[in-house]
């Protein structure tokens, strides 16, 4: 598309400048999922977004409603607190396009993976490293940097920049946000995608699965019945399940070798080394295909798990239990067709002077659904690589966030004109 006028002014209003040191800012708060510096880091994003005399809307969400109500999304971080935060300008004369952006970040892992201290961002060259600097801090900043461009420019509809907390153990921030009426006729999720638009998401359910034994003195291990022996045809199991549930996978996540993951992330079995363990606890994730309802992914896996017990002497008197807790993550997707596709793709184009990027699947839940799920057209695009997310080469290029940031200025305007 040409750029006119009006575009071109934000377009140079961008400031580039402002982007370093604005990220680095952002990533020396440890908002780790649940943590008081994640409510710390909306007060500070609060205070920018009244800088540039947006309409803020900061709360305290009341978790106790939340939780209980019956489309909750599940959580896993502890937590007594959880802000919202919205951030709104624009007329009533056209339509509302949402930018939003997650504020919390995963712990570090295991500090001597990494290159100094994970919350110390260190920049090299055009890189900036540290935890949180794809997933999805510049994100965050590609937001605020947009908004900026555009603080004077008359529109004829809305944009409203939804900061939420617990997007990485559930969603327990969107969800919060739209339940509080912040809603929206599209939305741009600025998750990283490499410069690819993420019109669909795969969903993930997280389960517990728990083993019986009977505990006994190691030297006399065939009087028990050892937990960890019961468990391991489960998880093979679990393994041709994963398999079976992969086959004919939407085109969109065919670029991935396993597009719907079935994932056994911790094993907890035993309490004494000589003791024969007396209860396994294994808890994992469970890739949920696009379009497939989370009741039927969970239905498939309590099967599998109820069909190994009926075939084992001792589970089948004694069998294995499977729970679910922690975040539950459906799939969702843009539209077949919808227009914010090719309203962001030819965005991109234009700041790059490139073709419109491909339209992608990914195979993580995220936030996409919930908005998806409310019935607002929504797609992901962003800067970073999320295959360095959650990792001690977490990095970003500031050339990226930059490329992202003008990218939103033109989708901004030309989704909610401009007077």
């Amino acid at each position: 598309m040409t750029i006119n006028d009006v575009e071109a002014a934000a377009l140079a209003a961008v400031d580039e400048a402002a982007i370093g040191p604005l990220l680095l800012d952002l990533l020396r708060v440890p908002s780790v999922t649940g943590s008081a510096a994640e409510s710390e880091l909306q007060h500070v994003l609060a205070g920018h977004l009244e800088r540039l005399d947006l309409d803020v809307d900061l709360w305290s969400m009341d978790l106790d409603a939340l939780r209980a109500h019956p489309d909750f999304p599940g959580g896993e971080a502890p937590r007594t607190e959880a802000w919202g935060l919205v951030g709104t300008r624009g007329a009533e004369d056209g339509p509302t396009l949402i930018l939003q952006g997650h504020v919390d970040v995963v712990p570090p892992g295991d500090l001597a993976q990494w290159q100094g201290d994970p919350f110390r961002p260190r920049v090299e060259g055009d890189v900036v490293h540290g935890r949180g600097a794809c997933d999805m801090k510049a994100g965050v900043v590609a937001i605020l940097v947009a908004l900026a461009a555009i603080r004077t420019v008359p529109l004829r509809g809305k944009v409203s920049a939804h900061f939420v907390v617990s997007e990485e153990d559930g969603g327990l921030g969107a969800f919060g946000t739209l339940k509080r009426g912040h809603t929206g006729d599209a939305c741009v999720i600025t998750e990283p995608t490499s410069g690819a638009l993420m019109v669909a998401n795969a969903g993930a359910l997280t389960f517990r699965i728990e083993v019986p034994g009977l505990a006994t003195h190691g030297s006399t291990r065939y009087a028990g019945v050892s937990a960890l022996d019961s468990y391991l045809p489960i998880h093979a199991a679990l393994a041709r399940l994963e398999t079976r549930r992969n086959v004919g996978a939407d085109r969109l996540l065919s670029d991935y070798p396993v597009p719907y993951p079935l994932s056994v992330g911790t094993v907890q079995a035993g309490d004494w080394a000589s003791s024969v363990p007396d209860l396994l606890v294994a808890e994992g994730r469970l890739g949920v295909a696009l379009g497939e309802d989370p009741a039927q992914a969970r239905a498939e896996l309590e099967a599998c798990v109820a069909s190994v017990c009926a075939a084992d002497p001792w589970l089948r008197e004694h069998p294995a239990v499977v729970t679910w807790p922690g975040g539950q993550f459906a799939s969702g997707r843009l539209p077949v067709g919808h227009p914010l596709a090719g309203l962001v793709g030819d965005a991109h184009a234009d700041i790059t002077r490139t073709s419109r990027p491909a339209e992608r699947g990914a195979p993580y839940g995220s936030d996409l659904r919930l908005y998806a799920g409310e019935g607002i057209p929504t797609l992901q695009y962003g800067p970073g690589e999320v295959r360095y997310a959650h990792g001690p080469q977490e990095h970003v290029f500031l050339s990226e966030v930059l490329t992202v940031a003008r990218a939103l200025v033109l989708t901004v305007l030309r989704c909610v004109g401009t007077r």
